[in-house]
């Protein structure tokens, strides 16, 4: 009888022993996952990446203790995200978040029409069928919209003051990005209105990059606009690299550009964007429909100048255009046409605008 006890003991004990990680993998797949889909390269996205997790942490969302994250990755071949896309669907992860780019969100809307899915993108989500409307997004789709395709014609205006005269500018464009032909067409209308000559200059690779700095010289181009696009984003060391080593003077459609070297930069910040986008991801994960989340609109954009840039190309920045920044980025003394002080002060207007550079706007 006794070794009968001792028998069901060590039964029991084993059972309960088997049963642990049974219990520690039933607890692992309750864990909500975020498919992370990005037409690029991780060394150009570790800011709004981080900006990203900032945004699900203020949802309660840690990575790696209650949400896991599957990232996927182009590196620049954006003929892998269908692939990339439908894998993520066929895991049946809780949601697709794509950061910066629209052609990702594309891809991901095409792979599924009930996963919810979060973007962020500087193409109009509407005028490419992203959504139905901002207000109404309908569908599985919702996001934020930093509008920085539809800066262009104002970057140009901006360069133009610092180069003034009918010069020869020219911009940086990925033609296989869906959201770039119109606003592409947009700009050269507006570069013949002003009588500036536009060279448009096709990349889709490193090599290109490389090719594109040298038809610049060859060209005897004047300036150069980057657009707000992924692949040039996830080159952004690169583009920034040429730019000084061929001491080009460019404008760059957002402030992480401005703040890692670049000589000027108009638009929202993408790292605010990213936040925002995980905040919403976040709150779809918490049982929100995508369909009942507004877009979200930018609505304060940053005219930065990195002065030091400016000084080591040797281009003297007028004063307007001084006077105009909403932040002078200086190293080591400040310049005379900007005081620390007027630096200190617009660097507290942007860090208070910080948390107000995104709002709702509500319309059909």
């Amino acid at each position: 009888m006794a070794s009968q006890i001792r028998r069901r003991k060590f039964l029991a004990t084993l059972g309960g022993a088997a049963a642990w990680p049974l219990a520690a993998r039933a607890q692992q797949s309750a864990m909500p996952v975020i498919g992370l889909l990005i037409n690029g390269a991780p060394d150009g996205y570790a800011e709004m990446l981080a900006a990203f997790r900032a945004g699900l942490n203020e949802t309660g969302y840690i990575e790696g203790k209650n949400v896991a994250i599957e990232y996927r990755w182009t590196q620049g071949k954006l003929n892998e995200l269908p692939k990339l896309a439908a894998d993520l669907a066929r895991r049946q992860v809780s949601v697709i978040a794509v950061p910066a780019n629209m052609a990702s969100a594309l891809a991901a809307k095409a792979a599924t029409t009930t996963i919810p899915i979060v973007f962020s993108t500087g193409a109009d989500p509407v005028q490419t069928g992203l959504v139905a409307s901002l207000n109404r997004p309908g569908g599985n789709v919702t996001g934020v919209s930093f509008m920085n395709w539809e800066l262009a014609a104002k970057r140009l205006g901006l360069l133009r003051e610092l180069i003034p005269g009918d010069g020869r500018f020219a911009v940086l464009v990925d033609p296989n990005d869906p959201a770039a032909e119109t606003p592409t067409t947009d700009l050269e209308a507006a570069a013949s209105a002003i009588g500036l000559q536009l060279e448009i200059l096709p990349v889709r690779t490193n090599r290109d990059i490389d090719a594109a700095f040298a038809i610049f010289e060859q060209k005897r181009a004047d300036a150069l606009l980057v657009s707000p696009q992924a692949l040039l984003l996830s080159r952004r060391t690169q583009i920034l690299t040429l730019a000084a080593r061929h001491a080009v003077p460019a404008i760059y459609p957002a402030r992480e550009w401005a703040a890692a070297g670049g000589l000027m930069s108009y638009g929202s910040s993408l790292s605010d964007q990213c936040l925002q986008a995980g905040i919403y991801t976040g709150r779809v994960l918490k049982g929100t429909k995508p369909a009942d989340l507004p877009i979200l609109r930018a609505t304060k954009f940053d005219f930065v100048i990195n002065l030091q840039t400016a000084q080591a190309l040797r281009i003297d920045i007028p004063p307007i255009l001084l006077a105009r920044a909403d932040e002078v980025i200086v190293r080591g003394a400040s310049s005379s046409r900007c005081s620390a002080a007027r630096q200190l002060r617009g660097r507290s207007r942007l860090a208070r605008s910080r948390r107000r550079s995104i709002e709702l706007v509500r319309s059909s």
